[in-house]
């Protein structure tokens, strides 16, 4: 017979060893790569597949997420050999365990170290509107240091003779309300779609940088993929029970929680990200960088 002693005691161990795992190890010392084969059929038949790594949700904050934690990213990235790097927003943290919000002038110069031959290439997230300085200094801080980020616009990208357009809106949830949640699919965003894709002058694909992911809802059938982050896969995911942010977060983006999506042929991907949102815990959704290979659904893979 096992003692009441005997099992509050192994308990108490067993949930200690759970939140120092969630809190001291997953979120500060495990870093996944994450690998996504895409057949595109709006990508050219026969031109070269495109490897492209998302880095999402850094929230750029000691002791969470420090500069050294940033360029091991960055290195680990960089190993990736991507042809183009997308930065999907929320670099900086609003977490209130912490001791420091790291600025856009430290973290910055870190991801300028970032390199592919398409370039990198950003959008901000709702926490870089929502602390205290607003979405500017981290608009400045990355374009200093060579990164554009996009406003609701796009631009022309070219690979081996082959096109593509790159887009992207700022933030859905950028109200000047200071953390107001969305809930019940209350908008009050500065995303501006429309302008985003007026850039666009062809028929060449388009890839949209989106950091909500439930802007695929809005999102028309000629483009040809949407890359997010903001939920962080609900930073926990249990056995048996799954991810409870799934069931817990009353407001659209809760659909779209982590991984692969195709609503009525619009392609979808989630980063599960890299940093954290309220508590500095990660369980079962270790940090990940994104790696997709996009090519044509007419080309077979290689």
């Amino acid at each position: 017979m096992i003692s009441r002693r005997l099992f509050l005691g192994t308990f108490a161990t067993g949930f200690l060893g759970l939140t120092s795992y969630a809190s001291a190890i997953e979120p500060l010392y495990r870093l996944a790569v994450t690998r996504y084969d895409l057949p595109l059929p709006g990508w050219p038949k026969g031109a070269k597949p495109l490897k492209a790594a998302l880095v999402a949700d850094i929230h750029a904050v000691d002791p969470w997420m420090t500069l050294p934690r940033i360029e091991e990213i960055v290195a680990t990235t960089n190993a990736l050999d991507a042809d183009i790097i997308l930065l999907l927003g929320d670099y900086m943290a609003s977490i209130r365990l912490k001791n420091r919000s790291l600025m856009p002038g430290e973290w910055a110069p870190v991801l300028a170290k970032l390199k592919a031959p398409l370039g990198v290439h950003a959008i901000l997230g709702n926490h870089d509107y929502w602390w205290r300085d607003g979405p500017e200094p981290v608009q400045r801080g990355l374009e200093a240091v060579g990164i554009p980020v996009y406003m609701n616009e796009g631009r022309k990208i070219t690979q081996d003779g082959h096109d593509f357009w790159l887009t992207g809106t700022t933030s859905a949830l950028s109200s000047p309300l200071y953390g107001f949640p969305l809930g019940h699919g209350i908008h009050y965003g500065q995303d501006d779609l429309k302008r985003a894709l007026a850039a666009v002058t062809d028929d060449a694909p388009i890839l949209h940088m989106a950091h909500e992911p439930e802007m695929i809802r809005h999102m028309p059938e000629r483009v040809a993929l949407t890359m997010s982050g903001h939920n962080h896969g609900g930073q926990i995911a249990l056995p048996f029970i799954g991810r409870p942010a799934v069931w817990m977060k009353d407001d659209p983006s809760a659909r779209y929680m982590y991984g692969q999506f195709n609503e009525a042929g619009r392609n979808l991907i989630v980063s599960g990200g890299l940093g954290c949102s309220m508590l500095p815990i990660r369980f079962g959704v270790p940090p990940e960088i994104v790696l997709l290979q996009i090519r044509s659904a007419a080309n077979k893979l290689a």
